[in-house]
């Protein structure tokens, strides 16, 4: 049985945006989810809360944001990979995560053990 990209793109999408929702109480406004080759991309729009935005303001304020943004995000990778795992039904290998101060988008890179993006259709 194939699985279809397009589709596991999207529930791979909703189920971050879930998993957001109960980690912080609210997810991003708008998020799209790749996946390319043995990558699967996440990217978050408007994640950013409006104390945040005031925060990011300041200098001092946007190192605070994002060390606050890593810290949560070094919290909560199990449970991130976990949700790759479960719907790719590949191992992740590694993730990474990087938030923009300025456009208040965040992305989301996993690695995976296999090219995922050849076994869909």
């Amino acid at each position: 049985m194939t699985v279809n990209k397009k589709k596991l793109e999207s529930e791979l999408s909703e189920a971050l945006i879930k998993l957001q929702r109960e980690l912080i109480g609210r997810g991003p406004q708008e998020t799209k989810t790749y996946i390319v080759q043995d990558m699967v991309i996440a990217r978050f729009k408007g994640v950013m809360t409006v104390e945040e935005k005031h925060l990011v303001s300041r200098q001092d304020g946007r190192k605070l944001v994002k060390q606050m943004r890593q810290v949560l995000r070094e919290m909560y990778s199990k449970q991130f990979e976990e949700i790759v795992e479960k719907h790719t039904k590949c191992k992740v290998l590694s993730s990474h995560s990087d938030m923009s101060t300025k456009t208040g988008e965040r992305i989301e890179v996993f690695i995976i053990d296999r090219n995922l993006e050849k076994m869909l259709d």
